[in-house]
């Protein structure tokens, strides 16, 4: 039994896709007499015609990846996209390792463990490059006795 005449009808009256058209099995002779528009809205008000609900795609999948993403997790070797260099540029990552270190000194400053000159010898070869972190700083201090007694 063809149905396309009234699928068709049926779809544009429901203002839905042809395969969202669902009939009703046991009422398909009825259906098929339906020629006009006018017929297929009666047989919708009889609900013998019903367009299918939506599927929505389920968002689950990508919220869970996304939690364990802000968590730092998922950026291994293989999901990387860029150099190192794209990724944290060389500057970005100078200025943020120099703040940490100048910071550094100016606590031990302000906590008066170290010394104006201390202070300014350490300022001058921070912005050298010479220390690695601010736990080389510690270790430098500690090899030559900088802190004060």
């Amino acid at each position: 039994m063809r149905l396309s005449s009234q699928r068709r009808l049926a779809a544009k009256v429901l203002k839905v896709g042809e395969l969202r058209v669902q009939f009703d099995n046991s009422k398909l002779a009825e259906i098929k007499e339906a020629i006009t528009k006018v017929d297929i809205k009666n047989l919708i008000l009889k609900g013998l015609i019903k367009a299918k609900p939506i599927k929505g795609l389920s968002r689950y999948r990508s919220k869970k990846l996304k939690i364990q993403k802000r968590k730092g997790r998922r950026k291994g070797v293989g999901s990387r996209e860029g150099t190192s260099n794209a990724r944290m540029p060389r500057k970005r990552r100078w200025i943020l390792k120099v703040r940490v270190q100048r910071g550094f000194i100016k606590l031990l400053k302000a906590k008066d463990k170290i010394t104006n000159k201390t202070y300014r010898n350490l300022y001058q070869r921070i912005k050298g490059d010479y220390f690695r972190s601010k736990r080389h700083i510690k270790l430098y201090l500690e090899e030559h006795n900088l802190f004060k007694k």
